[in-house]
């Protein structure tokens, strides 16, 4: 009998592959380990080894692997358990989730490389021109890759064109396997081994009397040498001595000095002064000991502790308490503007063992954190991102926290798998036996649901820390100060005064608008036309420092026409506003205010985030106008006076959750306000102040929000009360689409009777050409949410039967928010 090996590829696909295998490899190779196979006809992908067996596949004839790319394994058997959890309860295929966990690095692929055919003779040909070119780039360099071809001729599908060349002879394709990750090596300096001798130290320093810089350099490596037992850099012993590369590479070529490499992690931070001791006030103790009671029952818990009332300082000490216990950590937050700032916390109480895990991460330091949780290293204790750190290889995990649990950037979107990291932490923190403990100033409906059933332990902290009053919460009403033409701009009278005042006292502003852009319309005043976005049904966003309108969903862009396009009149209006009109605004109005502004485009950059925040705390702004990234858990010690430009467009969005929403936004972005001794102040502007969210955000009344909001999701069958599975179909083909969702639903309907809604367009209905068009299954919680996936399954099986619905995707979002 051979030996054969199932692998998990990293592809959407719902089965594993069999490979054949030798003997000794079947004895080597473990779950986890990462092996080269071929797949298709020249395809060779990286797939992760998931067991070995004796049984040859039915269908097909078992190729071999390629090669075993690890020692050791990548993936552990906690994240298989926890991946293939994933796979199922979201409804995405386990390759989905394996290419979304890992870090791009370790999934090689073969890149195809063109070369040129030495046996060809060009005379005979007839070359197109792009044809020639890459001819001719060929006679330069001896291989090139399909990128590479793309830039020479500018062209994106250069693929006919290189067929076209195999065929005609000129080139030949040959795949090659190219690993990304290249560990850095930095280059460090030490005397040579001969002059460990003092007399023969003696004769090379007589020796260098004539080469005074190169005598300089070995007599500055004794002087650091003599203070310091750590290895040289050679750019340190280039400052020290005060000369050049060249003199010290002189000294390597002499053999007087030896270089070598260390291998180093990219993210480096400065090593902690003294490491801080944590201290909880009375309140905070109080939360601490209930948390500890509710881990010793349920393993999970909520904190519900209002802003600013040290919900960080629980944390910390329970963090203490799990490293403690030889026990590593996880620290999810959802924003990476969060991270920067927690990170420096963190590391005054915990020093270096420290690791920090996101997308703005390159690729290579994110192989580096993973191989450090891999190993369980010192530095990697403890681990603080966003939702992707929930992938990382842990063996020991002791505690999971949740940061902000109630936000929606912990539901992943696009691509698959679409979960959401709260509810996969909980199961991942099961897992590993380790506690899992979720915290808010705003939970989540469905988090304080568990709590009521006793699911869920619960603590709470109700007073601020340091005795600190809440922010005073005013509603503004804008409809009155419209009619009577007292606004400046987008500002009433009473923000205009406020923001006057909280300057003149030499504090600080915090103003939010939840939209990006200077205007998210211009109108032609004359005809009504409104430039729409090519490829999605939305308007375009003006945005005035690039003079550009953008449209947010595909990213497409146009310079601001000066005339009308439809109707060619010069009377282009711009209705609504953004933050960038904001801050336009604010230097008309306040000329000697410093303004940053906060949203996705100023935050591009790696460091971006860094550099606003540390720019703000540090006084060097004095208002800093954003989106939503500014009302997550920042910390300011100087804001007194925080300014909600437009509460009605949060209130008034098509979605069962947007009062839910607009209250824990609302209640968040106010809580920035006056964290130190003085009262801070918030000024909502509202066409609408008797709006109940609205009154119930200025009393602060969590509670009451929570039983409205429960009871009408009772009436209308939402979650909590009900799951919510959304399925969405897309297609460029309008009329498709339609005849496929009718086919779907109805299908849906024939199973599952009245649980089914729609098919119904979203509001944006078109995105980057594709047409959109929803179904929401209702899923009571007296029914087995596992057959109801089933049953989607199997009609989805029959779905993809049918040929003209080939074209169709179909996406599922479980637990939709």
């Amino acid at each position: 009998m051979g030996y054969f090996l199932d692998v998990v590829l990293p592809i959407p696909l719902e089965r594993r592959f069999t490979y054949k295998i030798s003997q000794k490899e079947a004895g080597f190779i473990q779950k986890g380990m990462r092996v080269a196979i071929p797949f298709g006809k020249s395809k060779i992908y990286t797939a992760l080894a998931y067991g070995v067996h004796q049984n040859a596949p039915e269908a097909y004839e078992a190729k071999e692997i390629y090669q075993i790319l690890d020692e050791t394994p990548l993936v552990n058997q906690f994240q298989f358990q926890h991946w293939e959890w994933i796979a199922q309860y979201y409804m995405c295929t386990l390759g989905e989730v394996v290419r979304s966990a890992l870090p791009s690095s370790f999934l090689l692929e073969s890149e195809t490389l063109i070369l040129p055919n030495k046996e060809t003779e060009i005379n005979d040909l007839e070359l197109k021109d792009d044809e020639f070119l890459v001819y001719e780039a060929l006679q330069h360099q001896s291989m090139l890759k399909v990128g590479e071809v793309s830039d020479i001729v500018d062209k994106k599908n250069v693929l006919p064109l290189l067929n076209r060349l195999v065929q005609k002879g000129v080139v030949c394709q040959k795949e090659e396997l190219y690993e990304q990750y290249k560990p850095k090596l930095v280059r460090y300096v030490k005397l040579s081994a001969e002059f460990d001798d003092e007399s023969r130290l003696e004769d090379l320093l007589n020796s260098l009397s004539r080469a005074p810089k190169q005598s300089q350099v070995v007599l500055s490596l004794f002087q650091i040498q003599a203070t310091s037992k750590k290895p040289i850099l050679i750019a340190d012993l280039e400052k020290e001595s005060g000369s050049s590369r060249a003199v010290i590479k002189a000294l390597i070529d002499k053999s007087v000095l030896e270089e070598y490499f260390i291998q180093t992690d990219r993210v480096q931070y400065d090593a902690a002064q003294e490491e801080k001791k944590i201290v909880l006030n009375s309140h905070q103790k109080e939360a601490f000991e209930a948390i500890k009671q509710s881990f010793a029952n349920k393993r999970t818990a909520l904190l519900h502790g209002v802003t600013s009332s040290g919900k960080t300082e629980v944390y910390i000490k329970l963090i203490e308490e799990c490293l403690n216990r030889g026990k590593q950590a996880l620290y999810l937050l959802p924003e990476i503007a969060l991270t920067s700032q927690l990170i420096n916390r963190l590391r005054q109480y915990f020093g270096d063992k420290v690791a920090v895990y996101h997308s703005k991460y390159s690729l290579n330091e994110r192989v580096e954190a993973w191989k450090n949780v891999l190993n369980n290293a010192e530095k990697a204790q403890i681990v603080i991102g966003a939702r992707s750190s929930l992938f990382l290889p842990f063996s020991n995990l002791g505690l999971v926290v949740v940061d902000e649990e109630h936000e929606s950037s912990f539901k992943q979107f696009d691509p698959a798998p679409r979960y959401h990291a709260r509810d996969a932490s909980v199961v991942l923190a099961s897992y590993h036996g380790a506690d899992c403990l979720l915290g808010s100033a705003t939970p989540s409906i469905e988090s304080m649901d568990n709590v009521r059933k006793g699911k869920y332990g619960y603590a709470s902290i109700k007073i601020r820390y340091g005795n600190v009053l809440l922010p005073d919460i005013n509603l503004v009403d804008i409809k009155e100060a419209t009619r009577k033409k007292r606004m400046k701009g987008h500002f009433s009278e009473t923000l205009f005064n406020a923001i006057t005042e909280t300057l003149e006292e030499g504090e600080q502003v915090i103003l939010f608008q939840n939209r990006r852009g200077f205007s998210p319309i211009v109108e032609c005043t004359t005809c009504g036309n409104v430039t729409q976005c090519p490829n999605c049904d939305v308007s375009l966003t003006y945005h005035q420092h690039r003079n550009q309108l953008r449209c947010h969903y595909c990213g497409y862009h146009m310079a601001l026409q000066n005339s009308c396009t439809a109707c060619g009149s010069f009377t282009l209006d711009k209705k609504g506003f953004g933050t960038e009109q904001i801050q336009e605004e604010l230097k008309e109005l306040f000329p000697d205010a410093r303004v940053g502004r906060m949203d996705l485009d100023t935050t591009r950059g790696k460091y971006a985030y860094e550099k606003i925040i540390t720019a703000f705390e540090q006084q060097e702004m004095d208002i800093l106008v954003g989106t939503q990234m500014v009302t997550k858990g920042l910390d300011f010690r100087n804001v007194s006076l925080v300014g909600i430009m437009n509460a009605d467009s949060l209130l008034n969005f098509p979605d069962y959750r947007a009062h839910e929403r607009s209250f824990q936004m609302l209640t968040q972005v106010a809580g920035r306000a006056g964290r130190t001794q003085k009262r801070g102040k918030v000024l909502i502007q509202t066409y609408n102040p008797y709006h109940q969210i609205l009154q119930q955000v200025t009393t602060n009344d969590y509670n009451k929000m929570f039983r409205e909001q429960l009871y009408e999701r009772e009436q209308f069958k939402y979650p909590p009360i009900n799951k919510i599975i959304k399925l969405t179909l897309k297609d460029r083909d309008f009329n498709k689409l339609n005849e496929a969702a009718e086919w779907f639903a109805s299908s849906l309907r024939n199973v599952l009777k009245h649980q089914v809604l729609g098919p119904e367009y979203p509001p944006v209905a078109r995105i980057r050409r594709e047409y959109l068009k929803n179904i929401v299954v209702k899923v009571p919680r007296t029914q087995s949410m596992a057959q109801i996936k089933n049953s989607i399954k199997r009609i989805e099986k029959s779905f993809n039967a049918i040929s003209k619905y080939k074209s169709v995707r179909l996406l599922y979002n479980v637990d939709h928010i």
